[in-house]
């Protein structure tokens, strides 16, 4: 593969590195050698030195390139972010080195998040794969992109496990499910740090939010979160864990308040849990302007309180503002913060930077300066094939009636819909520098995939909203959605004239990137009904209706999967969007993934999430009752549940088989299903392991998803799939707090979803 052979020359370039001539010399990157070495640059530095250390700067309008290079020469700066081309950061790094005192190195960060200038698939969709090689695939390329560009560190990857869909920053997530979530985060991880964040070719991960952003209530942005210690730690806190527990040299504090106490001021989260109870040794880091936001929280009365506060809390680095450095210095001279204080700050900053080897080499990830890419944007940089991969994985088939599905390369395809040809919007939100002119769109991939073989119409049939207030929202900061001055009617009956010539429609609708983003929560969500309405005038045709979604969180689909022949989930698919999406349309490739998320029927169901406790009145679909859980007025249950996805074959499951009854504290067992492909096609599917505990001191979840296994099987083909079952699988934290497992009997569901799956029952002795 193309992005193999750039990974070769990276160990090239780490046995016989390129090295600048550093002012510290060279230094074995072992932790003796890295304490030793920063206790003696702590030594040598003034107040004012080290307090600039802890600056994080964003370059943008407040901050210009040119003041930011005057706060350079005066030490003001620790590190960078929001510049990504090689020749801006290494103007910057020249500057430390030609004029500052002690020539630290600044470090330099960015959001890469799904991809640097390959765009992947946005995390949701990536989780959508169930592919943790895919998600490595993911992490290296980025990470390969990232420090080619000169980059150090990303803010990445956010384990927020949330079950609210209104959130806008479900996108960036993983999903509802800690085991899946940390699963993912920690290949994520471990593939964009590699052996270690100095190699040419890796960057420093950052994991965020601390602690449980994705719980905000209401699904509101910036939110407050408040639930149960049992709760945060077994549901929320795992994903964190994991991705330290893989290395991540990085934390990035969360903007929400968490049981009343704002994040950046929890010191029971950034010392007592963080440090003390999990050992963690890198790098705090507030999210952007959040320690001024302490006042507005109400926790702290003036800006030098809040700097207090978050200084003893534990935040080592204040990103995007001033606060730091204006005020710590008479907090130091009054006493109300020690130096003492400072220097632990001041020694984690510095000590990630020694393990980004930047002491050893300031321009590590920089090469000579005559190795710059003369086009920044060149097509020569990206990944194309593995990107088209990984997007074909991360598609899920919602409904696909009489094989609507795959689609015949000949007679007429009508495109239709606002987001057909839409190049920004494939990229998705936190695109990091992937250039928009770039990225295929599905109406593109659809002409690639039909070359000579078939005729292809198209009409974009409506604006993605008709809302006045909605479009300037989106087109804030970006030129992000084009708005068609014609009259919806119009549209809609331009729509309708190229339905009628075509064989098949293929209507592609949803949100646009920026309704799925930070800042982004919807208290409504259905798809905008300028679409709705065109979907509704397409159906009027009689043509076969192939719905095809673009959106970064699940949307509630009742009315749309009764008027669809076929749906094909595909999120925000990346730069090879548009052709992996033409590859599942044509089958050129059987869909595989499966839902990260439950789908809600509507917002008025939410949270809806797979493992929910159980109750005292449980509704019982089969017989319902009055006098139990659920609503009146609606179906019950999600209209999609987690880890459904459909296929262009079909996949039995034989019974549950147990290679015992009992598992013994210290022993294991296995449990077994039979897998066959009984459909004409070869595909893959994902296998799904489930646990419930039975009775336990505390009401447990009616199922927990504590494994899973991607295969592949030829059509006819059967396969045996085992996994092992161990007593840290039925662990919990219990009312006392204590991490325990509990005798007694265990239910083992197994399926290829969450509602649908056979059972065996064990005993834990």
């Amino acid at each position: 593969m193309k992005w193999m052979c750039g990974l070769g020359l990276a160990a090239t370039l780490i046995v016989q590195p390129v090295m600048a001539e550093s002012p510290f010399g060279t230094h074995p990157l072992t932790q003796q050698a890295r304490d030793a070495f920063v206790a003696q640059l702590l030594d040598k530095m003034t107040l004012d030195e080290k307090i600039g250390q802890l600056r994080l700067i964003s370059v943008g309008p407040d901050n210009p390139k040119t003041v930011i290079r005057e706060m350079i020469k005066k030490g003001q700066v620790g590190a960078i972010f929001n510049t990504v081309t090689r020749p801006d950061i290494r103007a910057m790094q020249d500057q430390v080195m030609q004029l500052s005192r002690l020539k630290i190195p600044l470090f330099f960060a960015y959001d890469v998040i799904h991809g640097q200038r390959t765009i992947f698939p946005i995390t949701l969709g990536l989780a959508s794969s169930w592919d943790l090689d895919a998600v490595n695939t993911v992490g290296r390329i980025s990470a390969y992109e990232a420090a080619d560009d000169g980059l150090n560190m990303t803010w990445a990857p956010m384990v927020d496990i949330t079950r609210d869909p209104r959130w806008g920053r479900v996108s960036e997530g993983f999903g509802e499910d800690t085991y899946l979530t940390s699963q993912m985060g920690r290949t994520m991880v471990r593939a964009m740090q590699g052996k270690s964040p100095a190699d040419r070719f890796n960057v420093m991960t950052s994991v965020k939010h601390f602690a449980a952003y994705g719980a905000v209530e209401g699904g509101r942005d910036y939110n407050t979160v408040d639930m149960s210690q049992q709760r945060l730690f077994q549901d929320y806190l795992p994903g964190y864990k994991t991705a330290l527990d893989a290395g991540s040299g990085g934390v990035m504090v969360a903007l929400n308040s968490l049981n009343g106490v704002p994040a950046t001021a929890d010191s029971w989260l950034l010392k007592d849990i963080l440090r003390d109870k999990w050992g963690f040794k890198g790098i705090t880091i507030s999210d952007h302007g959040a320690i001024k936001e302490l006042m507005k929280h109400g926790v702290a009365s003036d800006p030098q309180d809040a700097v207090r506060i978050a200084i003893t809390s534990g935040v080592n680095m204040s990103m995007s503002d001033e606060y730091y450095s204006k005020y710590l210095p008479g907090l130091v001279k009054s006493g109300a913060v020690s130096e003492a204080e400072i220097d632990d700050a001041v020694r984690h900053v510095l000590n990630v930077k020694y393990d980004m080897g930047l002491f050893n080499d300031p321009y590590s990830h920089l090469g000579p300066a005559g190795s710059d890419p003369r086009d920044t944007n060149a097509e020569s940089r990206l990944h194309r094939v593995e990107a088209r991969d990984v997007a074909r994985k991360s598609l899920v088939l919602l409904k696909n009636r009489l094989e609507t599905l795959p689609l015949k390369k000949s007679g007429a395809i009508a495109v239709v819909g606002p987001l057909a040809d839409s190049q920004r919007d494939m990229m998705g939100s936190w695109s990091a520098a992937g250039v928009s002119g770039q990225s295929v769109t599905v109406l593109q991939g659809i002409r690639n995939a039909l070359a000579g073989k078939a005729v292809v119409l198209f009409s974009k049939g409506a604006n993605v909203t008709d809302n006045k207030g909605i479009q300037d929202f989106l087109n804030q900061y970006e030129a992000a959605v084009s708005v068609d001055r014609r009259s919806p009617q119009v549209m809609i009956d331009d729509a309708l004239a190229v339905a009628k010539k075509a064989d098949v429609v293929v209507a592609v609708v949803g949100e646009s990137q920026g309704m799925a983003h930070e800042a982004s929560s919807r208290s409504d969500i259905t798809i905008p009904s300028s679409q709705l309405k065109l979907l509704d005038a397409l159906k009027t045709t009689g043509k076969p209706l192939v719905i095809v979604l673009m959106n970064g969180r699940p949307l509630a689909l009742v009315k749309e999967d009764s008027q669809a022949d076929a749906m094909l989930e595909t999120w925000f698919s990346g730069t090879e969007g548009g052709n992996a999406i033409a590859d599942v349309l044509f089958g050129d490739y059987n869909p595989s993934g499966k839902l990260p998320m439950s789908f809600p029927r509507s917002v008025g169901q939410i949270p809806v999430y797979y493992n929910h406790l159980q109750t005292g009145r449980p509704y019982d679909f089969e017989h319902p009752n009055k006098y139990t859980s659920h609503y009146y007025d609606a179906a019950n249950g999600p209209l999609y549940p987690f880890g459904y996805g459909l296929s262009y074959t079909r996949f039995t499951l034989s019974e549950v088989r147990l290679s015992a009854k009992t598992l013994p504290r210290n022993g294991s067992l296995n449990a077994s299903v039979t897998v066959t492909n009984s459909g004409k096609r070869d595909g893959a599917t994902v296998v799904q392991l489930y646990l419930h505990d039975q009775t336990a001191s505390l009401s447990r979840p009616v199922e927990e998803l504590k494994s899973f296994k991607r295969i592949f099987l030829k059509a006819g083909e059967t396969q045996t799939v085992t996994f092992p079952i161990d007593v840290n699988a039925l662990k919990f934290w219990n009312a006392r707090m204590q991490y325990v497992a509990e005798p007694g009997r265990f239910d083992v569901l197994i399926g290829l979803d969450s509602a649908r799956t056979r059972k065996g029952t064990f005993t834990l002795l």
